[in-house]
């Protein structure tokens, strides 16, 4: 065969091969899901990722009728949980419940880290929430102010929990010490309830958090919320003052909530879970519900949470560089 023929052949080859590929996508697509949906949250139950993601379960299936599995893998500031996504089947049946510690800092903030912040696939971004500072009741400090002037006065006493080593609660408590400059113990769990349970319990005496994750507890004053790391006050909480209003300046921080794919995973899937996931959002008892355990609903596209994903990306790397981070 000529030159000429055989590359026209080779190239009417690879448009075929491309249009298959695409149709090919978009038929899986049109299909799924045919079958139950592994979601992976990376954080023990009834902590705020899990209490997100069991609610927009039942609505995917009810849009669906496909089960949205909820597969709990606590541990190691979500990189057990992230590990699972990342490694599986790019086909759209393994999600990831997104959050800070998965996504962002447990990859940068651990020296072998099993996969990259690449290795995921930004579907959709549900919203984030302020950290707030819970006590036991028995905590003498009342306020941001009196708990700066306690940890100075008692350097290295007070025990401060998180949800695991890279975490968002952890970033919110090592922005807390390169503000203050105090000296505390930090005791990581595997998840934020656990160390609610223990600040209930006076195992451990503060720890950050979200409305999300101790409604139940605040609500009932088996704990107090000392200060909000936000710029301002949350509606929720109308009287717990921010943490600027007591002095401490630079320590706002937040958690976030999405949902993640495997990287490779088919576009066609993506836009599908993303425009249902957006529909979701808007529906009122879901709103509402979101609203009531102070949630900041965000929505969007793809692309707008992958943006924001590479910002918080910047940020984690910024603390590292500074030494208010170190990898471990």
């Amino acid at each position: 065969m000529p030159f000429l023929s055989r590359f026209l052949a080779i190239a009417l080859w690879c448009a075929l091969a491309g249009q298959s590929s695409a149709q090919i996508a978009k038929a899986t697509a049109a299909d799924y899901p045919n079958k139950p949906v592994r979601w992976v949250v990376p954080f023990t139950p009834g902590a705020s990722n899990d209490i997100i993601a069991r609610l927009i379960a039942v609505k995917l299936f009810d849009a669906w009728g496909q089960q949205f599995v909820i597969d709990n893998r606590p541990g190691a500031g979500g990189l057990i949980g992230g590990d699972t996504v990342a490694k599986a089947a790019p086909d759209g049946y393994t999600l990831l419940l997104s959050n800070p510690g998965p996504n962002v800092n447990s990859p940068l903030l651990s020296k072998k880290p099993p996969y990259k912040v690449e290795d995921f696939a930004p579907v959709v971004f549900f919203g984030y929430a302020p950290l707030l500072i819970l006590a036991n009741p028995s905590f003498p400090a009342k306020n941001p102010r009196e708990l700066l002037e306690y940890l100075k006065a008692n350097p290295g006493k007070a025990s401060w929990g998180s949800s695991g080593i890279g975490s968002s609660l952890h970033i919110g408590l090592a922005l807390f010490q390169a503000a203050t400059g105090v000296n505390v113990t930090h005791v990581p769990y595997k998840g934020s309830a656990p160390a609610i349970t223990d600040v209930v319990g006076g195992q451990i005496q503060l720890m950050h958090t979200t409305t999300v994750s101790a409604e139940a507890q605040i609500r009932s004053g088996r704990v107090r919320v000392i200060g909000v790391a936000n710029a301002r006050r949350l509606t929720l909480l109308p009287d717990v003052p921010t943490l600027a209003e007591g002095g401490i300046r630079d320590a706002e921080a937040l958690v976030w909530f999405g949902m993640a794919a495997p990287a490779n995973t088919p576009r066609a899937i993506i836009d599908k879970l993303n425009a249902e996931c957006n529909k979701i959002l808007l529906t009122p008892d879901v709103k509402r519900r979101l609203d009531e355990l102070g949630l900041e609903v965000q929505g969007g596209t793809p692309e707008q949470f992958a943006a924001f994903v590479r910002k918080e990306a910047e940020r984690i790397n910024t603390l590292i560089k500074a030494g208010a981070l170190k990898p471990e």
